[in-house]
């Protein structure tokens, strides 16, 4: 990773690839969906967040699993663009896609809880810590009902997973090149983790009051 206060002339393309990258995170999927869906305003509905978890709160799954694809997607295809110029390029991408979708632009700053793109960043540029993180998420989900906890434990256990992978890989990693995943990777995922919690400080005060909804919408999800 450069010096980022470093010779502008050298540094400019990781600017760029944070800034495209954190452009394409803003597109706020899930508002623009139901949208076009004649449902009025995501954000005075449920939660008031864009993201898969409050779409779901319309009644419209299809929709709900069309947002969570596109939302994920996006923070995959930052770090898969920006990649073929070298990993630091991908992650500084995929870690401004993130950001995009937290404090877009487009929404004057208020955004969604970046998981479904986070869990897409991790997926695209480290796949093994993806698949991880997201079985992770799936199984506190089915348990608690809570999208907000299973985001947060996923993503908290993301960073040991990259490590832990990073400093005892398996034998032989199926289908690629080994050092798919490296300290690097697991880095990335502790900041990822750091924008995920704080993304969620109004879901953890009512986690602990036992007032935060759960996914089907009954009190006591996140995105």
């Amino acid at each position: 990773m450069p010096d980022p206060l470093g010779d502008f002339g050298y540094t400019w393309p990781f600017y760029a690839a944070a800034a495209c990258g954190y452009l394409l995170g803003s597109i706020p999927f899930g508002l623009i969906l139901i949208r076009l869906a004649g449902l009025g305003d995501i954000r005075r509905t449920g939660s008031g967040n864009i993201g898969a978890t409050n779409v779901l709160r319309t009644g419209n799954r299809a929709l709900a699993i069309l947002t969570l694809i596109l939302d994920g997607g996006k923070g995959a295809a930052a770090v898969l663009l920006f990649g073929r110029m070298g990993p630091d390029m991908a992650m500084l991408a995929g870690g401004g896609a993130v950001i995009g979708h937290l404090i877009p632009i487009w929404l004057k700053f208020k955004g969604g809880k970046g998981v479904a793109t986070a869990l897409g960043v991790l997926l695209a540029i480290a796949w093994p810590v993806g698949i991880l993180a997201c079985a992770t998420w799936l199984v506190v989900a089915a348990l608690t009902r809570y999208s907000s906890l299973a985001a947060l434990i996923a993503l908290t256990a993301a960073p040991v997973y990259a490590w832990w992978l990073a400093y005892h890989p398996p034998e032989v990693w199926p289908f690629t090149s080994p050092a798919i995943v490296t300290p690097q990777h697991g880095a990335l995922a502790l900041f990822l983790t750091v924008l995920i919690i704080l993304s969620h400080h109004g879901n953890i005060r009512r986690l602990i009051t036992g007032q935060e909804p759960k996914i089907d919408g009954r009190a006591g999800g996140s995105e």
